[in-house]
């Protein structure tokens, strides 16, 4: 099954892009987070979890959209993180993904880095 096409007749709205560098699982979020394409975002985090991986760094910066499904799926995953210990990181915010944050008020749940260096030299 092509996993980029969940729900969607748009071939590759959503790409995600996951390596270890040092502790973190780092995950680049590229396209569209949507009602359709969240378990392609779903899946690698929770696999991460499963393997005991509790720092997550989800690189935003290529992030075109994000809606209510694709912040829960961040907000289940950091719910789960933050129970073992780690937490959720979000890189480089695009303005327009950013004001989804701000508007539902998730900013202040979640740690929020300006970069993704800045994620990781934390």
């Amino acid at each position: 099954m092509d996993r980029g096409t969940v729900g969607s007749a748009n071939r590759g709205r959503l790409r995600v892009e996951v390596r270890t560098e040092g502790d973190s699982e780092v995950l680049t979020v590229v396209g569209e987070l949507d009602h359709h394409t969240a378990d392609l975002l779903r899946e690698p985090l929770e696999h991460a979890l499963d393997q005991g991986r509790t720092r997550l760094v989800v690189d935003c910066s290529r992030l075109e959209f994000c809606d209510s499904t694709g912040l829960n799926v961040l907000l289940g995953a950091r719910l789960r993180a933050d129970a073992a210990g780690g937490g959720v990181h979000l890189a480089a915010m695009r303005p327009v993904v950013a004001r989804v944050f701000e508007i539902t008020g998730a900013e202040a749940v979640f740690t929020v880095h300006a970069s993704l260096d800045g994620a990781l030299g934390e």
